[in-house]
């Protein structure tokens, strides 16, 4: 297959060009900067974003589109002109990507466009599968319904379309895992706020492995909870990675002093869903890494 990525120098996309290198499909990467990339067998870098760019041009008989784009939510405190970046960077290169799928002679199969649990809003007792509708009411969940409105459109052109929900992706070196993990490496490990929250995770061998799952299962479109079937609170969650650790579970951070260090960022951190992967699950993908203990413990093996 020939498989179009934005994103794909990314945390996500980067294991997902190498996974198709070994299944051996061809990977065109959509860069600002493709002369800064390191030469790789089997990827082609693609210059977009820029006044003069026609991807288009450089681009022949594409099987498959995912669109990982958008500004990190990590990428600093939640001023106004922070929360506008996240959005707008998220549309620009969602309507950009659709433009450039249009004027292909030949459309690709499938569409794959990144998304966010944080489409559902929080809750510590709501369950929320994709037969939940109704977008929550915070920034992240509006971003998130505004995005994937925008991806749609990829509908329009007869393509099949799929909104990647991402839950908490776990990995050693990489996303949120080793922030989660430092105060236990350091004897200093506790829950978060009250504990409560929700932590819909997912390893990210199960997030590359079920994208790849999607786009050769025909039936899956719309939206797909990219989350482990058994999610964690803050505090249990804690309890198995101290266990792995061997380390204590003992200092606990208080929700007022990561509400003054982070501000409305803080929701990451004390907020959660209870998210669980339906459609995966019903349409048959079987999860590596399952439970929560045994994900740590290969991470960390």
């Amino acid at each position: 297959m020939r498989i179009l990525i934005a994103g794909g120098t990314g945390f996500v996309g980067s294991r997902l060009t190498q996974f198709f290198k070994e299944q051996g499909h061809e990977i065109y990467i959509l860069t600002r900067n493709p002369h800064a990339q390191d030469y790789q067998e089997q990827v082609s870098y693609i210059e977009w974003l820029s006044p003069h760019s026609q991807p288009e041009t450089e681009l022949d008989e594409i099987d498959v589109c995912i669109n990982l784009s958008g500004t990190s939510l990590n990428s600093g405190r939640w001023t106004n002109v922070k929360k506008q970046q996240i959005l707008e960077s998220r549309m620009m290169t969602t309507r950009e990507f659709i433009r450039i799928m249009g004027a292909l002679p030949q459309k690709p199969k499938v569409f794959v466009n990144a998304s966010a649990i944080g489409f559902y809003g929080t809750s510590e007792e709501q369950v929320f599968t994709e037969d939940t509708i109704e977008p929550g009411h915070d920034f992240l969940a509006e971003v998130c319904s505004v995005w994937e409105t925008e991806a749609q459109e990829a509908e329009e052109l007869g393509i099949r379309t799929v909104f990647t929900r991402f839950g908490l992706i776990l990995d050693r070196q990489e996303g949120a895992l080793p922030k989660i993990a430092l105060p236990y490496r350091l004897m200093a490990g506790g829950r978060l706020g009250n504990g409560k929250q929700w932590m819909s995770w997912i390893h990210i061998d199960d997030v590359v492995g079920a994208i790849d799952y999607i786009i050769h299962h025909e039936k899956i479109a719309g939206p797909v909870n990219l989350t482990a079937p058994h999610p964690k609170r803050n505090q249990d969650f804690g309890r198995t990675l101290s266990s792995v650790f061997k380390k204590p579970h003992w200092l606990p951070a208080p929700s007022f002093a990561i509400r003054t260090i982070l501000g409305e960022m803080s929701i990451l951190i004390l907020k959660g869903q209870y998210v669980y992967p339906e459609k995966l699950d019903q349409s048959g993908y079987s999860f590596k890494h399952p439970t929560l203990k045994e994900t740590l413990e290969n991470i960390y093996s």
